[in-house]
């Protein structure tokens, strides 16, 4: 469905998207991950065409962006940033004159309707745009993306200033869409990404520097493989019962949190998934599991990891700021006026 070839862009002399190569399949929900400045919103204006590559090709059901933009726009929904809202129009005003503008050839009404249900503002049709909450602006952008019902959607940051609950409709709503839509999902909640995508690209300094799922980026980059839990019984027998389960190479018996229940730190062997053997096997005997937790590194770990090579990078890392401080040195201090 998309096909990122070589893609670059430069200003001058800076490379703000470094010679990029990525796809995106039919159906599949990707993550565009990267910190501030890292090429993410270029990258998606090239594939929209808002902005044209210094070379590369960006291909939308083998259709280039730049050869044939009109074509290729037909096939996208684009939600920017910053949503492109009339604020003097009413919402339904709105979504009808984007119908018009992409000329759409859907049953208007009852396709604006099924728009306005999915994105949950029914009830704010006849509303000003420019007097709703930033909430329900964002939701408004996500409809005009979604107008003309089109294969691929193009989202950055889609959650931004909604509350939690909010979050999790949209984040709901988003995999609803990529049964039957391509998506490329940018966003700076990275528990958002995971939860939603099925598959991660990061973005840094221009160059694509990982492109896999979740769990297989947090299990490469992981330098071990360990189980926490915590398991109620004799802890005696329960670590002999642990060193017995395949695959399993270490076991270390740590703190009593509670009366008779102790924490637990197994080491597998490397690409082993020892849970359910584990699981069985404490269930057979009676032991109960209160606790049971994996050592491999979270997607923002992973994220600070690949981008700044320190899983606890501070801002300036992520930033990359590598200017010299602005703070004066050694600067003499301003003579008083003589009397």
């Amino acid at each position: 469905m998309i096909t990122v070839k070589n893609l670059s862009k430069s200003y001058g002399t800076n490379k703000a998207v470094d010679n990029i190569s990525f796809s995106v399949n039919d159906g599949e929900i990707l993550g565009f991950l990267g910190p501030n400045g890292a090429g993410k919103t270029t990258t998606m204006n090239m594939l929209t065409g808002y902005i044209s590559s210094t070379k590369g090709q960006a291909l939308l059901n083998d259709i280039d962006v730049l050869e044939n933009p009109i074509e290729a726009k037909k096939l996208i929904g684009y939600l920017p940033e910053h949503p492109p809202l009339y604020l003097d129009m009413t919402v339904d005003e709105y979504l009808n004159f984007v119908y018009s503008l992409k000329k759409s050839k859907l049953p208007k009404r009852s396709h604006l309707n099924e728009i306005c249900e999915l994105v949950k503002i029914t009830d704010m049709r006849k509303r000003l745009i420019r007097n709703l909450s930033k909430g329900y602006r964002q939701r408004v952008g996500l409809a005009q993306a979604l107008v003309g019902n089109p294969p691929i959607l193009i989202l950055d940051e889609p959650t931004v200033g909604l509350d939690p609950k909010q979050i999790i409709e949209i984040r709901s709503l988003i995999k609803k869409l990529g049964k039957n839509h391509t998506v490329i999902l940018s966003s700076h909640i990275l528990p958002e990404v995971q939860a939603v995508c099925d598959r991660i690209v990061i973005i840094n300094k221009g160059r694509i520097v990982a492109d896999d799922d979740a769990g297989s980026l947090s299990a490469n980059l992981s330098s071990d493989h360990k189980l926490i839990m915590r398991i109620e019984g004799n802890s005696a027998d329960i670590k002999k019962l642990l060193s017995g389960v395949d695959k399993v190479e270490r076991v270390s018996v740590g703190r009593e949190v509670e009366p008779r229940v102790h924490e637990y730190e197994i080491e597998a062997a490397q690409k082993s998934d020892i849970r359910r053997d584990i699981s069985k096997k404490l269930a057979n005997r009676n032991f109960p599991i209160l606790m049971m937790k994996s050592s491999e590194l979270t997607l923002e770990e992973v994220f600070l990891k690949i981008t700044t090579g320190d899983i606890y990078g501070n801002v300036e890392s992520v930033n990359d700021d590598s200017r010299p401080s602005k703070k004066p040195q050694n600067q003499p201090k301003p003579k008083g006026k003589k009397k």
